[in-house]
């Protein structure tokens, strides 16, 4: 005889009330955490992570970035430009040569947080 494979549910024997009102009123909007979501994805890959830790201790070209971190300029370019739509880096240009840094002190206190959280 084959087994229900129906989610269990939740059977309700008391609401506390004032405690659901009260975090539904602090809860963030659909739109703030949707945009908090994408915000975590750009985290999701090591490559941009390890863009920013360069970018952490100083301000820097593509070139010495993908000299740094063994890549192409082309990835480390494509990287950035995610990086940089997510305003997680600023640029400045100088001549014919763009530096690229962290957009603020957030994107710091952001990784951070995430490594000590790794590391406990």
């Amino acid at each position: 005889m084959a087994e229900s494979k129906e989610a269990p549910r939740c059977e309700f024997l008391f609401v506390h009330q004032d405690i659901v009102a009260q975090v539904t009123e602090k809860m963030p909007s659909e739109e703030q955490l949707f945009d908090l979501a994408e915000l975590f994805k750009i985290f999701g890959d090591s490559t941009r992570v390890k863009i920013l830790y360069v970018l952490f201790e100083s301000e820097m070209c593509v070139c010495d970035i993908a000299q740094l971190l063994g890549m192409t300029q082309s990835a480390i370019s494509h990287q950035l430009q995610v990086l940089k739509k997510s305003k997680l880096v600023k640029y400045r240009r100088e001549g014919k040569t763009v530096f690229y840094s962290l957009a603020d002190g957030h994107v710091r206190t952001i990784l951070d947080q995430g490594m000590e959280h790794v590391n406990e």
